[in-house]
């Protein structure tokens, strides 16, 4: 429906619902430490994580998975199609290369404080190893903690059909990895 349709708009009202959101929840449950909340999402999920870090230092770790950081280089990389970025972004990179590059999370990594793993597959032919590869990058050159971890043989449904010791060390992985950022000095 027309409510829920955010081509064109991705990191916008998107991102504003799920900060007031995020606001309205620490508000409401005061047994939660704003000071320890983390972020973590996979493919339109690691999307909204790469921007969210861009764009706030609410959250103390993030965890970005089979995500997209980078608009004009997704472009034509899909096995959803070589339209799917046009179709969401209602954009081409000749076009309007500045809108996808606007709605690109790797534009504002130089605003990122967040440390942040990135959890990918290298047969992902969803949402390309590059994407995680760009960002983490990205994170590493501006000084920001980051670790990328790529799994072998596994594709964008990794969390639900991958392997099962590669979805336990994907567990495993982002356990470690909040408890690291999100349990520190208790």
């Amino acid at each position: 429906n027309e409510f829920a349709d955010i081509r064109g708009k991705y990191g916008t009202v998107d991102y504003e619902d799920i900060m007031q959101f995020v606001d309205e929840v620490v508000k409401r449950y005061e047994f939660i430490d704003e000071n320890k909340i983390g972020v973590t999402g996979g493919s339109y999920g690691g999307f909204m994580t790469n921007w969210i870090i861009g764009h706030t230092d609410k959250f103390k770790a993030a965890v970005s998975q089979r995500s997209i950081a980078n608009w004009i280089s997704k472009f034509g990389t899909t096995d959803i199609g070589y339209f799917f970025v046009e179709d969401q972004h209602l954009a081409t990179p000749w076009s309007n290369h500045e809108k996808l590059w606007w709605h690109s999370p790797m534009k504002y990594a130089d605003k990122v404080k967040t440390p942040t793993l990135f959890i990918h597959s290298d047969e992902d032919y969803r949402c390309w190893l590059v994407e995680a590869i760009q960002m983490f990058t990205s994170l590493k050159y501006h000084g920001l903690e980051s670790k990328l971890v790529i799994f072998k043989g596994e594709n964008h449904d990794l969390s639900r059909t991958g392997k099962p010791m590669h979805r336990l060390r994907r567990l495993k992985e982002i356990l470690e990895w909040f408890d690291k950022y999100l349990k520190a000095n208790e």
